[in-house]
């Protein structure tokens, strides 16, 4: 009789939201449409799941998000024009996004919360466990984030998220957990959660970041959860649960240290572009050229 865990294949992406802080550009294009460079911000979230062995990628979506389907569907016009013209280049850039993985989607219907949107996977996910990417965060692909924290869920079961140490002065932008250390430096066992509390309520400046890696006795808990903050059904408020409880397995943390991008933040969804330009080999010695020259003039006027 054998004690391996199943492997992790399935992946939610939740992308329901209506991007208001992006308005009026997401009036009729999903902000996880937005450019990142030149690819929308959701293709760095594929990816990063399939970089981690997920090749079966299931988007929660709402109204008006049927680019999202179209971006990762073939598009034959265009890439028939691209290869009469003879151009490999963009015919394989096009083509890309379409062999990633082998996409799902499912409507949420009402906006009822994080935890509502996860719950609508449950048909899909089945009883195994499964990873969820939040698409405003981007993980620098170099910082392989996803994969330890499936690392760590094989080697302990359960559940695991995300965290990162913040100003303690901002916890209350985020969910906050409880923690005790374990024998690996970057690993915590989460002992209780809190969605955004105050910062003398806190009790870390540990804050949930948008991975996770659920066992899925979440499913259960998810369906009895009720509304919390915002009238919604948080995520956070059944971890609290799946942390506090017998069921599923234990909750462990990945603290992660890495280059992180939140582009749900005009200013941070900015600077992520600007940072990824500088660094790419087509385009950042021009770029950066630019931006030295740019910021030195500015420096000068003020």
């Amino acid at each position: 009789m054998t004690n391996e865990r199943p492997a992790i294949t399935k992946a939610v992406i939740p992308a329901a939201g209506l991007g208001t802080r992006f308005l009026p550009a997401t009036k009729a294009t999903p902000k996880e449409m937005l450019p990142v460079v030149d690819k929308p911000a959701i293709q760095y979230v594929v990816e990063e799941a399939v970089a981690a062995g997920l090749s079966d990628v299931l988007m929660v979506t709402g109204r008006n998000k049927r680019p999202l389907e179209d971006h990762f569907d073939r598009n034959y016009e265009l890439e028939s024009a691209l290869e009469k013209k003879g151009d490999a280049d963009r015919l394989a850039k096009v083509q890309e996004s379409s062999d990633l993985a082998t996409m799902h989607y499912v409507r949420q219907g009402d906006p009822r919360g994080l935890g509502h949107a996860v719950l609508c996977a449950a048909p899909h996910v089945g009883n195994e466990p499964f990873a969820v990417l939040l698409g405003d965060d981007l993980i620098d692909a170099r910082d392989p984030l996803l994969q330890r924290m499936v690392e760590i869920q094989a080697a302990h079961g359960g559940s695991v998220i995300a965290l990162m140490e913040v100003d303690p002065e901002q916890i209350h932008l985020y969910g906050c957990a409880a923690v005790k250390p374990t024998g690996d430096d970057d690993v915590v066992e989460i002992t209780g959660l809190i969605e955004k509390p105050e910062p003398a309520e806190a009790p870390s400046n540990l804050a949930i970041i948008g991975r996770y890696v659920l066992a899925p006795e979440i499913f259960a808990i998810l369906r009895e959860t009720e509304p919390g903050r915002g009238g919604e059904i948080q995520l956070t408020d059944a971890l609290q649960k799946l942390a506090t409880s017998d069921v599923g397995g234990p909750v462990h943390g990945v603290v992660f240290k890495g280059r992180r991008y939140d582009t749900g933040d005009r200013g941070d969804y900015l600077r992520a572009i600007v940072r990824l330009a500088c660094e790419r080999e087509d385009l950042g010695p021009d770029f950066r050229t630019w931006l030295r020259g740019y910021v030195t003039e500015e420096m000068q006027q003020s």
